[in-house]
């Protein structure tokens, strides 16, 4: 969304309903979302105390009209209008036009700023999904209450608000501790979703699904969910299970009975290969499919056992060497597009010899992705990132394991034993999405 002045309201003019946006960074107030509609007073108060003058406002996504000015704007009317025009300064316009003039640094500032923003919401996301996947039997409203606010938020603020970006975590805020298997699969599956005509409800209740899709473990003995060998035929057998456990307490929780549908069907393979049923193809709920999808994909990149991961590229590329007749090939193909041909997260060889990791995307370009580089003149805190569309001479050699890093390069560039995937509205106005 562009900003418009005519969006443009005075702090003071903030009332219940008022879908607005605040253009801070993540570190630069207290709540979960940059934009979100006003529930209460409460909130009002949060947001006048941030310091702001003036705020954007979505009149589309409101559910009422701002005070109006001659109420909420101070008696003195010519104060105010100077209050205003403070803010506008000729070196805020002189600084605006240098971006103007040089769009590749304004895209590479706010990528950073995105990836920085990112970071932050990723690590309130997986705190929240952590709390629900292990409190849903304890107390199921609460869980179900916080799910559906997350996802309501993934799905508001970037599946129905324009171009979206998934990013690889890699900054200072997360780490390895902050993976969740739910979470991803959720990301992943809504990713795959914001492609396809899908209705909001649908998106919603995929959401939720993915977010519970293996809440039937919770069933499973720990010893054969945690083993690292191959599991005994009746091990496997105990283990399928989950998929059956999950689609009942779906039902014993109050989730809705399509929830319950995606959860018991989210190995089953499009080959009849998969289970509880062995259902085929059609006869598997579209959902499901995705779900399956995006589990594999995960599965593939974050096992249990850290020694048989694949990278994100190995990762799509043995799912469609090897088990593209187990899912929906629309699907897959959707799934490299939004991940591109170098998905984000992957230890790549530039022609400069220098090494990278793709941060994200660009699916209309998808040999030139974003890429943080090892660069030891730069602080790890604020690392170099580079846009392969504006650097023509460079272009990736190979995709690498980490092992196969000198130890300095390794270390800088800090790279996940668990990769991490989120999704944020594409702040990047230069007409080329960012996946």
């Amino acid at each position: 969304m562009h900003t418009n002045e005519a969006n443009f309201i005075d702090i003071n003019q903030l009332q219940v309903g008022l879908y607005i946006h605040l253009d801070l960074g993540w570190m630069d107030h207290p709540f979960t979302l940059s934009n979100f509609k006003v529930k209460d007073e409460e909130q009002i108060h949060k947001i006048k105390s941030i310091g702001l003058k003036k705020l954007r406002y979505d009149p589309k996504r409101s559910d009422c009209k701002p005070l109006p000015i001659d109420i909420a704007e101070p008696k003195n009317a010519i104060a105010k209008k100077e209050v205003l025009e403070e803010e506008i300064t000729p070196t805020a316009i002189k600084e605006e036009k240098q971006l103007e003039m040089d769009p590749k640094v304004e895209r590479l500032l706010k990528l950073q700023n995105l990836i920085a923003e990112n970071e932050k919401k990723f690590v309130v996301a997986s705190d929240i999904t952590k709390h629900v996947t292990t409190n849903l039997l304890l107390s199921p409203q609460e869980c179900i209450k916080q799910t559906t606010q997350l996802v309501n938020d993934m799905v508001n603020t970037a599946l129905m608000e324009g171009d979206v970006a998934i990013h690889a975590l890699n900054g200072n805020a997360s780490t390895d501790n902050n993976y969740q298997q739910a979470l991803n699969v959720t990301v992943l599956s809504l990713m795959m979703a914001k492609s396809i005509e899908m209705s909001k409800e649908d998106l919603r209740l995929l959401g939720i699904a993915a977010m519970f899709h293996d809440i039937g473990k919770t069933e499973i003995a720990s010893n054969i969910l945690n083993k690292k060998e191959p599991l005994t035929r009746s091990e496997q057998a105990h283990y399928e299970m989950h998929s059956e456990i999950g689609a009942r307490i779906a039902k014993e929780v109050g989730l809705p009975s399509r929830v319950g549908k995606i959860i018991l069907q989210h190995h089953e393979h499009a080959d009849g290969s998969g289970y509880p049923d062995r259902l085929k193809a059609d006869e598997i709920d579209p959902l499901a499919r995705l779900v399956a999808l995006a589990n594999c994909y995960d599965d593939l990149c974050n096992p249990l056992d850290i020694k048989q991961s694949k990278t994100p590229y190995e990762a799509l590329a043995f799912i469609y060497a090897h088990h593209r007749s187990k899912y929906d090939e629309m699907l897959l193909k959707h799934l490299i597009k939004e991940l591109g041909i170098y998905p984000p997260g992957s230890i790549v060889l530039l022609s400069t010899g220098v090494h990278g990791i793709i941060i994200s995307s660009n699916p209309n370009k998808p040999l030139r992705p974003y890429v943080m580089v090892h660069d030891p003149l730069v602080n790890r805190q604020n690392p170099r990132i580079i846009d392969l569309r504006d650097e023509p001479k460079i272009n990736i050699l190979s995709c690498l394991r980490v092992n196969q890093l000198p130890p300095e390069v390794a270390h800088y560039l800090n790279p996940r034993t668990k990769i991490s995937y989120f999704i944020e509205v594409n702040t990047l106005n230069d007409g080329i999405e960012l996946v």
